[in-house]
């Protein structure tokens, strides 16, 4: 009897030993299939997850920099008069303002002084023709030596330039004007006594008035000789002239390392009322890129390896490698990876992932 009980107690601790590693393979299956239907359901839930985003237009725009420059008008010729001899003004004709035509007498001086020496060289020139021309039928007639015949036509010759000198100081007493222009400026007036390298008259050239721009070493590389640029002048506002840059100077200041740029105003600026002293405004366009492509900067991403953005498509992320030029503020110009109309991820590209669906919920741009 104690053999049988103790079998049946042996046997029942098998049996429970049993049931228990059966119930703990159970409980193991179980929590794994539970565990993998919980990283499923995660995994589907962060793939079916939309994400709201600001999102920017791939555009032309144009990323031209500008520079922003003011100079005086001035005209590109100015000549002034000066007195070559002395004397006392005899007749002044003009005044600030007046427009003359080239070779129109301006003023005169009283020169009688060199009036009479002219007229005395006049009549020594006189003189020395006819002695010479006595000593030239003597010399052929050989009754005279050559020594005496070359001394005659020697003072002809002085005679000659003596009267020329005092036909030359006596010109200088009418002042002619050297080309068309206007009267700027004028030191004299009438009966005044004046002295050689006095000022007299100053003429300006208005058929051509300039601006005179100094422009960074830096940029100057950017203009060329013909190029068109806008001009507003403050003293007529609501205005702005066409011109063009008509010189480039060949070397820069030493001190401030700027270079002269020559703009031309147009050859009616004149008639249309701007003067000379007036300040303009120039708009100079530095580095054109009318045309580019250009997205906000935020929205490339720099890496070593390259650049790169989310595009948009059919509402999800799509990772574009793409190639960057110049940019312009907030704008950056794409000169490769994406086209004219795509949409991409305005900002914060770098902390999503390819292939997330998004929902436009904002425009930059």
């Amino acid at each position: 009897m104690h053999d049988l009980k103790g079998k049946d107690v042996k046997l029942h601790r098998a049996t429970g030993w049993a049931q228990g590693r059966l119930l703990l393979l159970l409980l193991l299956l179980t929590g794994c299939e539970s565990a993998e239907q919980a990283g499923s359901s995660a995994s589907t839930t962060s793939e079916n997850r939309v994400i709201a985003v600001a999102a920017a237009e791939v555009q032309h725009r144009d990323l031209s920099r500008r520079l922003l420059l003011s100079a005086t008008v001035r005209p590109r010729e100015t000549v002034r008069l000066s007195a070559q001899t002395r004397g006392i003004v005899q007749q002044l004709l003009v005044e600030e303002g007046d427009r003359v035509r080239a070779g129109q007498l301006l003023l005169s001086l009283n020169q009688a002084e060199q009036r009479a020496e002219l007229a005395r060289a006049e009549a020594l020139l006189e003189q020395a023709r006819l002695a010479y021309r006595r000593q030239a039928e003597l010399y052929q007639r050989e009754l005279t030596s050559s020594s005496e015949y070359q001394a005659q036509a020697a003072a002809l010759r002085v005679a000659e330039s003596e009267y020329q000198l005092w036909q030359t100081r006596v010109a200088f007493g009418t002042v002619l004007a050297p080309r068309d222009a206007v009267v700027s400026r004028r030191w004299v007036e009438l009966g005044e006594s004046i002295r050689e390298q006095d000022p007299l008259l100053e003429l300006t050239d208005v058929s051509q008035l300039v601006l005179h721009l100094g422009v960074s070493e830096l940029d100057v590389a950017y203009l060329t000789l013909g190029q068109q640029v806008e001009v507003q002048l403050d003293a007529m506002p609501g205005r702005t002239l066409t011109a063009q840059i008509r010189r480039i100077f060949p070397t820069a200041e030493l001190s401030s390392r700027f270079i002269t740029v020559e703009v031309a105003l147009p050859k009616e600026a004149w008639q249309q009322g701007v003067r000379p002293g007036f300040l303009g405004r120039v708009n100079l366009t530095i580095d054109s890129r009318q045309d580019a492509l250009a997205v906000p900067a935020t929205a490339v991403v720099q890496q070593e390896e390259g650049a790169f953005m989310m595009v948009i498509v059919n509402e999800r992320l799509e990772k574009r490698a793409v190639q960057t030029g110049v940019q312009r503020g907030q704008w950056l110009e794409i000169t490769e990876g994406v086209e004219a109309g795509e949409v991409v991820l305005a900002a914060l590209a770098s902390e999503m992932n390819e292939g997330q669906r998004v929902r436009i919920v904002g425009w930059r741009g």
